[in-house]
């Protein structure tokens, strides 16, 4: 079979490359259900797109998300299609910190890494061409993120495997390619994978055992285990960056990082537009408002991180988004 090249969508200025009619068609769709979408915290998109991609042949795109940085896909995906919408922002608030952090001597490890966005985004010249490591556990999921590393140049690095406590292996399940688990414990039905814990990429030679670290944990689950296995590198200038499930009530992360670690908790505030310390957990009782949403929580024990998210809040982030490059 012949593989078709990628269609290409610029985000920039909206213009699509190499679709079809019909595929031009799906895009509108996709486009205008995320819109819709949008005023409903995008509740049932990822299931309507997948349903659109049935229609459509097998193909990837190609999105430019800045000048320096291409995300790949299978186009139609319900997770990332609202990709195809310029005003959606994914994960607005890590973006603020990250283009803050561009004149930070950083190492982003993004575990959970998916597909890899983060690190494409970091590794790019308008986020400061920082080193990435993407760890994603998904055999699935993996020659996506390996294509991304090639489209983009070999400028970060991938790893297959998941995060948790200590070295080892584990069995890995789901139904959604955002949202495979180990958690589940020995599920007979699932991939086995292996398993690194933070500290690994210390003894491996991966990353020095001092410097700054950015580590963005969407690992499904599994955020306790993964910060267990982090002690060494949790006590240099690292920040944390854990997915809050909004189904969960107990606030289960939030809550250990609060009672069980050295490092402090902050959110940002949607209501007001700030990052503020996280000291009460009903706070995130008016912060998570959707249960089908995950929210950032960022900890850190590092008074340089602490100190970098709070001096955003003067407002000069943001319209660092858009002075010079075009914002997304």
């Amino acid at each position: 079979m012949t593989v078709q090249p990628p269609i290409e969508f610029d985000r920039m200025t909206g213009a699509m490359r190499g679709a079809s009619p019909w595929e031009r068609t799906i895009g509108l769709a996709l486009l205008a259900g995320s819109k819709v979408g949008a005023l409903m915290s995008h509740r049932g998109y990822n299931m309507c797109a997948n349903m659109l991609k049935m229609m459509l042949p097998e193909r990837n795109i190609n999105v430019m998300l800045n000048p320096d940085a291409t995300f790949a896909f299978p186009y139609g995906d319900g997770y990332w299609s609202k990709l195809l919408n310029r005003t959606f922002k994914y994960e607005d608030e890590l973006e603020l910190l990250l283009l803050d952090s561009r004149d930070v001597d950083y190492v982003l490890l993004d575990c959970g890494a998916n597909y890899g966005y983060w690190s494409v985004m970091v590794s790019s010249q308008r986020f400061g061409s920082h080193r990435a490591i993407a760890i994603e556990p998904s055999s699935q999921n993996f020659p996506k993120l390996e294509n991304n590393v090639r489209v983009n140049g070999n400028r970060f690095e991938a790893i297959k495997s998941a995060i948790g406590s200590e070295r080892g292996t584990a069995r890995l399940s789901g139904t959604k390619h955002e949202a495979f688990s180990i958690a589940g414990g020995a599920d007979a039905s699932g991939e086995e994978v292996p398993v690194l814990a933070l500290d690994n990429l210390i003894d491996d030679g991966k990353i020095p055992a001092t410097g700054k670290y950015l580590i963005k944990l969407d690992v499904e689950g599994v955020e306790i285990d993964a910060i267990k296995g982090g002690t060494r590198i949790l006590q240099t200038d690292s920040m944390v960056i854990c997915e809050e499930h909004g189904s969960d009530r107990n606030h289960t992360v939030s809550r250990y990082i609060l009672e069980n670690t050295p490092m402090k908790a902050i959110v940002h505030d949607p209501a007001t537009d700030r990052f503020e310390p996280l000291t009460q957990l009903s706070t995130l009782d008016r912060i998570k408002v959707a249960s089908h949403v995950g929210y950032n929580v960022f900890a850190t024990a590092s008074a340089f991180w602490e100190q970098r998210l709070y001096s955003m809040n003067s407002g000069n982030a943001r319209r660092a988004m858009t002075q010079g490059n075009v914002a997304h």
